[in-house]
């Protein structure tokens, strides 16, 4: 799952346990698919008939959403997906509405301008807009002009959730990977700033891990053979077993993303969750909630590749500071990003609307 799925798959199980009943509808492009009980809770699926701009379509959804939302007493959308605005007007939904806003919409400018009415007009027909990140709430135009219905509710991990891996499966990594190296874990997307790592690490040792699929992947291991990079090791989609043996087993998380597409950061938050210092850039949003300077790890200025590699070489040269700031960053995590956390602040923005 990517961010946005993992922190409602999150948000889901964390608010089952106060006494939420909480179902979800999406689209998908398998016309088999119709309903699933998946983690505890109800999966609806609607077809998606076509695809502009990475925003799905569906003629079919309308209904379905209709007839669930007779059944709940709080809708919570999460944005951007410019086609749900349509079908929240037309099916005049009525019962009170959350939206948990993930990012600004960054890359269709042309595409953004012919949205913007229906845009600001979703936004100020919800009664409750939650911003991911105190960062992103200043740095976020929209929700500066939104904030007397904005509340800041930091995305948050149950690591009761994820798998432990078994001592083979340590074992098999640790012979594959060695016992020092960096990791990425994500979508491979142009925002994540891959490009950038790959420069960064010429001229270097240091063995960099990519775990995860995306639409830029063949670029970048295109421009990986191009330098000559025989420390990079692209590991495509892996189980989540595999990925938590690579998450304990690695020195450190470097996460390069260089555009606000990247809202938040929830593989720099699993780096924290298990103890690993972590490099991010400065892109005025989450990540730099998550990851502060100097205390958990180190914050570079955005598509720097020189910057990102004296961080790594800062990390890989100074074992006992890199050790202390995971300490410190794993520390953050059980003071800001549980799930138990943001699942409390949930179920009371939930009670609060449904009480109205």
């Amino acid at each position: 799952m990517g961010g946005v799925e993992q922190a409602i798959d999150q948000i889901i199980k964390g608010t089952q346990r106060l006494g939420i009943d909480a179902e979800v509808l999406s689209l998908t492009t398998d016309r088999s698919r119709c309903t699933t009980e998946m983690h505890g809770y109800k999966s609806y699926y609607a077809r998606r008939d076509f695809q502009i701009a990475s925003t799905g379509f569906s003629v079919s959804v309308l209904r379905r959403f209709a007839q669930l939302v007779k059944g709940v007493d709080v809708v919570h959308y999460h944005f951007p997906w410019p086609f749900m605005d349509v079908v929240h007007f037309a099916t005049q939904m009525k019962k009170p509405a959350i939206v948990t806003y993930h990012s600004d919409i960054i890359r269709q400018k042309y595409l953004l301008r012919l949205y913007r009415p229906l845009k600001n007009q979703f936004l100020k027909s919800v009664d409750r807009i939650v911003a991911t990140s105190p960062n992103y709430l200043l740095s976020s135009d929209v929700l500066q002009g939104l904030q007397d219905k904005v509340s800041v509710i930091p995305i948050g991990l149950d690591k009761a959730t994820y798998p432990q891996p078994t001592l083979s499966c340590l074992q098999d990594w640790r012979e594959r990977m060695g016992s020092k190296f960096f990791l990425f874990v994500g979508a491979i997307r142009y925002y994540k700033g891959l490009h950038i790592l790959l420069e960064a690490a010429q001229s270097t040792d240091y063995s960099i891990v990519i775990v995860g699929a995306g639409p830029v992947e063949r670029e970048l291991k295109i421009q990986a053979a191009a330098l000559g990079l025989r420390n990079i090791h692209f590991m495509g989609l892996l189980s989540d077993e595999d990925k938590v043996a690579l998450l304990m087993l690695c020195y450190a998380v470097v996460f390069p993303s260089h555009l606000r597409s990247e809202a938040f950061g929830v593989s720099l938050l699993e780096g924290a969750m298990y103890r690993k210092p972590l490099i991010s850039s400065e892109i005025g949003t989450g990540t730099t909630f998550i990851n502060i300077e100097g205390e958990t790890g180190v914050v570079v200025p955005p598509n720097d590749p020189v910057a990102l590699r004296e961080a790594m070489r800062y990390l890989w040269d100074n074992p006992d500071q890199a050790a202390d700031m995971g300490r410190r960053a794993y520390e953050r995590y059980w003071k800001y990003f549980t799930a138990d956390q943001m699942s409390s602040e949930y179920v009371r923005l939930y009670r609060e609307l449904a009480d109205k």
